[in-house]
């Protein structure tokens, strides 16, 4: 299956190359430092993931989810910064996307989809992590968004808020917006059965996580879902066809629906058992070898979960060619501290290798190939986490994990003084000032194919952060507590081992 982003217009492609012009010392400066790195640093650890805090890691990445509401926010807000915003939104709540201030459903679903799914793979990590709890208030507050965005009395459903190029007009808080925010919809004459499949995979996900914790909550996302997924079936098309979106410069396109359609259905039959849902999987499967799992592409997602309700070998080998073709001797290259990189990865590269590395965890649960992928799981979130010699070593692309971290993420409500002073894009856009909030938890962008990284707020492209970079680090975040608290994670290795232990202020995580 070939997929590719919607065609962005010639302003956004000169910012890529300007963006590619200022990291180029630093990819210079940063090979540089690789190749001087004394050779006692890059000899393998007796076991990296010894001193590393994943549930730390995992307390920090739910504050980032708290970081990201939008709506009306409830008195035990965490985020001192934040508070009460867009409340005029033709659908209130849900989460801005990155570091903006728009809502898009897309990725929005997805990600609620990769972090519900880490939920019910690996719950005993929250348990450990005592963020159970913190965890389900997370998830709601994003359920509840699209279960209000879908009105199946229209059949409508609301999946967009706020235009791409009037937001990016705007650097300030989200409390202080004053621009139009459109309320894009797609229904029986506007089909959308990709960003709809997906949205059923979040609210069926959710049903079933929630069906012990809030029966009556659960059988509220599952009626929802088997509505939405029967306009969707009955709907097909890419909403990025569709001129009501388009016409509102949709940032993430779509060129295939068939992979969401296949990963909402998964997920209802999982939720249901009822056969026809497994039946219209495997109708909408494609066998097709490819280079991400992402907001884009969730062909993995769909050869993953027909392995574990079906255990056929075939889908088996798919999700082991997929696995196999990111690990070394694949396809992908490294950083010279072992980061796996490839062309795809670009844009985001640690949210990519963070998705495949949550893939790799959930595939060990199902018995394919388990040391393996665990170790190979477990060393790139070490990557992430300091196992990489930026900065001279021990650098967290986390933002507050360890004692050196990006302060200057890509992000306007953090780089925005508390009120009443102003915030304005030509004083807190282009400054090199750390960022006077800190976005504890945030995942930024991440480093190039040789390890060269900018730690720059006009970096979009690698120093941004979203709620797709996260989702998948933050549920292989939870597999990897779970592991850790067994004794079960295999000894892993790195050229760059970072062998401080995990030192942070606590007092900024919840819990």
């Amino acid at each position: 299956m070939s997929r590719s982003v919607v065609a962005l217009p010639l302003t956004f492609l000169i910012a890529i190359c300007l963006t590619l012009t200022l990291t180029t010392p630093v990819e210079e400066l940063s090979a540089t430092k690789s190749r001087a790195i004394d050779k006692t640093k890059r000899q393998a650890a007796a076991s990296t993931s010894d001193n590393k805090d994943y549930a730390a890691a995992l307390r920090l990445s739910i504050l980032f989810y708290y970081a990201q509401r939008s709506g009306k926010l409830p008195s035990d807000n965490p985020i001192p910064w934040r508070s009460d915003s867009a409340l005029s939104d033709c659908v209130q709540g849900g989460w801005y996307d990155a570091g903006d201030h728009v809502k898009f459903g897309y990725p929005m679903a997805g990600a609620l989809t990769m972090l519900l799914w880490g939920m019910d793979r690996f719950k005993q990590g929250y348990v450990d992590a005592n963020q159970l709890d913190s965890m389900y208030d997370t998830v709601k507050w994003g359920l509840d968004y699209i279960v209000k965005a879908w009105d199946p009395n229209t059949q409508q459903l609301v999946i967009q808020v706020g235009g791409g190029d009037i937001d990016h007009t705007f650097w300030g808080r989200p409390e202080d917006m004053t621009m139009d925010r459109p309320c894009v919809k797609i229904g029986p004459n506007a089909p959308g059965s990709d960003v709809a499949g997906e949205t059923v995979a979040a609210l069926a996900a959710g049903a079933i996580v929630f069906k012990d914790k809030d029966p009556s909550y659960s059988a509220l996302l599952l009626r929802t879902a088997r509505s939405l997924y029967s306009f969707a079936k009955t709907h097909r098309g890419k909403f990025s066809d569709n001129p009501t979106v388009t016409g509102t410069f949709w940032y993430y396109g779509s060129n295939n629906e068939k992979d969401e359609m296949c990963v909402g259905a998964m997920w209802m039959y999982k939720a249901t058992q009822e056969a026809q849902y497994l039946t219209d999987a495997k109708a909408n499967h494609e066998s097709t070898l490819s280079d991400e799992w992402s907001w884009l592409d969730h062909t993995f997602a769909c050869q993953l979960m027909l392995y574990e309700e079906t255990k056929e070998d075939s889908y088996k080998t798919e999700v082991s060619n997929f696995l196999r073709s990111w690990q070394p001797g694949g396809k992908r290259i490294y950083t010279p501290c072992g980061m796996a990189w490839g062309n795809v990865t670009y844009w985001g590269s640690a949210r990519h290798v963070s998705n495949v590395a949550f893939g790799a965890l959930v595939a060990a649960e199902d018995g394919i190939d388990a040391t393996v992928n665990r170790k190979w799981a477990a060393e790139q979130i070490n990557f992430l986490l300091g196992d990489n010699n930026h900065d001279g070593g021990c650098f967290s692309y986390e933002i507050g994990y360890g004692q050196k971290y990006p302060l200057r993420p890509h992000h306007r409500a953090a780089s925005c003084p508390s009120p009443p002073a102003t915030c304005s894009e030509a004083v807190h856009l282009h400054t090199d000032e750390a960022s006077p909030q800190v976005l504890y938890g945030g995942l930024v962008g991440g480093p190039i194919a040789n390890g060269g990284y900018n730690d720059s707020r006009e970096d979009y492209v690698h120093n941004e952060v979203a709620l797709d970079y996260n989702s998948g680090f933050h549920s292989a975040l939870a597999g990897l507590t779970e592991l850790k608290a067994k004794q079960a994670i295999p000894v892993t290795e790195s050229k760059c081992p970072c062998n401080q232990a995990f030192s942070g202020d606590h007092s900024v995580i919840i819990g």
